[in-house]
């Protein structure tokens, strides 16, 4: 039965919050419960009270000291160079190493794809599950390649299954994502079946990826069963307790010497290796995309890491600004980095890939920022890549409509990709 969008979202938080019901497990709660609706805010206060305009004012009161905006920057080469490193510096990105062997599990056709189910060992945790999509017509051809980036959406239990059919029928908590957020078109399938090789790693803390109850102290687990089960009743309880702890898991990374989006980039730097080093891919022609934590996701790997030839932000885009006296109760502590807002705005670190292409989809009603700082994230965006002489390569649209990667978006975002990774 097809879910109701908005209900889903309301459900699900549709930044990370977590705010799953438990569906009956008892489980104990420490993260806050806030309107899920999410009203953007209108009455001038800030979320953190008086303190807001101040702490803005540290980083704000003039343009970042690495923006390519500032008049100092001309040679758009060595200024790259000394940001990107910076960028780098305070993500704290560790060295996790070479791309290890890839194991395929599972080779099998659905929806006029060929699908691999592919896995790999880092040098912690459990393996890494991916799924790889390509059109069964053109199975022999080298195709351009998209790293393809699954959503937060408040579903930590499962991660690539958000954006890729490779069945007739999902988990209903899947299947509510695909109506949540995709309008039922999961847009990894779409994408391949016009010609590109996909791969969906899943994310660090996600599906494969997720910390299980059984490993952390009773006191962290906080009531959760130690053993996991697909039930829905399941599946909620563990998502709201995934939430609640993710100010556990940001603290300690902080303590290692890391970020949240750090891991990320390194995870995903291994995933954008193993595509890239695919007999089938076009190392040459390779994008990347996402929808929210996609987009986050989007922004790190797109902005450091030149491989990415194309790429296309949906639904991550503001300001530093917005965060910090808006919106940062909508969002994960997934997107943050310490230092980092004194040297580059938030759109900057996707602006660090100028003048490579460049797409950047927003909902006008996203309920995760404020509409003045999403415009205001695009005309810094626009700044940065008409000094570059390359405002031909940069794109932004926004349609109607709440927190969402729906069919005409998905449409944009396909063409984009065909008109630079297809030339």
């Amino acid at each position: 039965m097809k879910k109701d969008r908005r209900s889903f979202i309301k459900k699900g938080g549709a930044a990370g919050l977590g705010l799953l019901s438990g569906a009956g497990i008892e489980i104990a709660k420490s993260a806050p419960f806030f309107d899920t609706d999410f009203q953007n805010a209108s009455s001038g206060k800030s979320v953190i009270g008086p303190y807001g305009p101040w702490v803005n004012g540290l980083y704000n009161e003039s343009i970042p000291s690495l923006s390519f905006r500032k008049d100092e920057y001309t040679d758009i080469e060595a200024w790259r160079t000394k940001a990107k490193a910076k960028a780098r510096e305070r993500l704290g990105i560790p060295d996790i190493g070479k791309a290890p062997e890839v194991k395929v599990n599972k080779v099998y056709t659905f929806d006029g794809l060929q699908v691999e189910e592919i896995s790999w060992q880092l040098p912690y945790g459990r393996p890494t599950e991916a799924l790889v999509l390509k059109p069964l017509n053109r199975a022999n051809e080298k195709l351009p390649g998209i790293l393809a980036f699954h959503c937060h959406s408040g579903i930590k239990y499962f991660g690539k299954e958000k954006i890729a059919r490779t069945s007739e029928k999902h988990h209903e908590v899947i299947e509510g994502a695909y109506a949540g957020y995709y309008e039922d078109r999961p847009w990894a399938n779409e994408i391949a079946k016009k010609g590109y090789v996909v791969m969906i790693p899943d994310a660090f803390t996600f599906g494969s990826r997720r910390v299980l109850p059984g490993e952390v102290p009773d006191v962290i687990r906080r009531g959760l069963p130690e053993h996991d089960d697909q039930s829905t009743e399941y599946i909620d309880a563990y998502n709201t307790w995934a939430s609640n702890h993710e100010h556990i898991m940001a603290k300690s990374l902080f303590c290692g010497g890391t970020t949240w989006p750090g891991m990320f980039f390194a995870e995903d730097n291994i995933a954008l290796d193993i595509l890239c080093n695919r007999k089938d891919v076009d190392e040459n022609n390779i994008g990347c995309g996402g929808l929210s934590g996609g987009g986050l996701r989007t922004v790190m790997s797109g902005g450091l890491d030149e491989r990415i030839k194309c790429a296309v932000c949906v639904g991550f885009i503001s300001t530093w600004t917005d965060f910090l006296l808006n919106k940062s109760y909508t969002h994960t502590w997934m997107t943050y980095a310490p230092i980092l807002p004194q040297e580059l705005d938030f759109p900057e670190i996707l602006g660090l890939r100028v003048p490579l292409p460049t797409m950047v989809l927003n909902d006008s009603d996203d309920q995760l920022y404020t509409l003045p700082e999403m415009e205001r994230a695009r005309d810094i965006l626009q700044e940065v890549f008409e000094k570059a002489g390359a405002r031909e390569k940069f794109q932004c649209s926004f349609y109607p409509g709440p927190h969402k990667f729906d069919i005409p978006m998905q449409d944009e975002a396909f063409a984009w990709f065909d008109q630079w990774l297809k030339a």
